[in-house]
């Protein structure tokens, strides 16, 4: 029965035009990105940090697309999942019908948050397959050359990558279920959305002033960086704990806001 409904979650979603014109703009952004690199020509890559190993280094353009993505794009899709799931089935009529279906509330919230997290792992994935692809058609590779200045093989480097859609999904996730907790409270998507992306924005300016370093912490877009650690030879650990246990916080207190509101929630 449950596998029942998460399956039938996720082919809602995916028939959705919406969802099919965020993915192709998704796909779009390695092809970009590569293609931007390799008309470069011999020159600087342009840049610090990954930006500067981009230039024969194709396996790189996934782990580079997705930090860049994570940081508006991937939020702007979660949230747009998120606000479909709830807001959207109150704004067509049809929340009100699966409230007074014999069906648990809190159940229902869980056939969200899976299609959410099973359209986000979709997503992220496709965009580190298309950025391999991409990068080693426009760019080359021989290995994964890493922030520490080390080459790994193209197993190893794959395995990284594998690592890193894991801890991008997780941050998509945990943003989505704070999306979702807003999506119980309202009827209208847009308002999801743009509460969801303003948070975004105003977490990475307050993230910007040395003089709020004791909020840092606490705001979740903090954690993005260190996500890169994966990009090290051997990997730190601290960072990423940090930033994954930081994400699990959000998760766990949008999911039970969603949940009381759902409970509570006038069918």
């Amino acid at each position: 029965m449950i596998t029942r409904q998460f399956g039938s979650e996720v082919r809602w979603m995916l028939r959705r035009p919406r969802t099919l014109i965020g993915l192709f703009g998704l796909v779009l952004v390695p092809i970009i990105i590569s293609f931007g690199i390799w008309t470069a020509g011999d020159g600087d890559s342009g840049g610090p940090g990954l930006a500067g190993i981009l230039k024969g280094n194709g396996l790189v353009v996934p782990i580079f697309t997705l930090f860049l993505s994570i940081n508006l794009l991937l939020p702007l899709v979660a949230s747009i999942w998120a606000a479909d799931g709830l807001a959207g089935e109150a704004q067509h009529g049809t929340l009100r019908g699966l409230l007074v279906a014999p069906v648990s509330r809190v159940r229902l919230l869980f056939v969200k948050l899976f299609g959410l997290a099973a359209m986000s792992l979709f997503a992220v994935t496709l965009m580190a397959v298309v950025g391999i692809i991409a990068g080693t058609a426009f760019l080359g590779t021989d290995g994964m050359m890493t922030l520490s200045g080390t080459t790994l093989s193209t197993a190893d480097g794959l395995v990284r990558i594998a690592l890193f859609i894991v801890l991008i999904t997780f941050q998509m996730v945990s943003i989505g279920a704070v999306a979702l907790a807003v999506s119980s409270t309202t009827e209208h998507p847009l308002v999801v959305q743009a509460a969801t992306m303003t948070t975004i924005i105003v977490f990475q300016v307050l993230g910007q002033f040395s003089s709020l370093d004791w909020l840092h912490p606490f705001l979740i877009t903090t954690g993005f960086p260190g996500l890169l650690d994966v990009m090290r030879d051997p990997i730190p650990v601290d960072q990423i704990w940090d930033s994954t246990l930081l994400a699990g916080c959000y998760l766990l207190i949008g999911t039970g806001l969603a949940a009381m509101r759902l409970i509570t929630k006038d069918s």
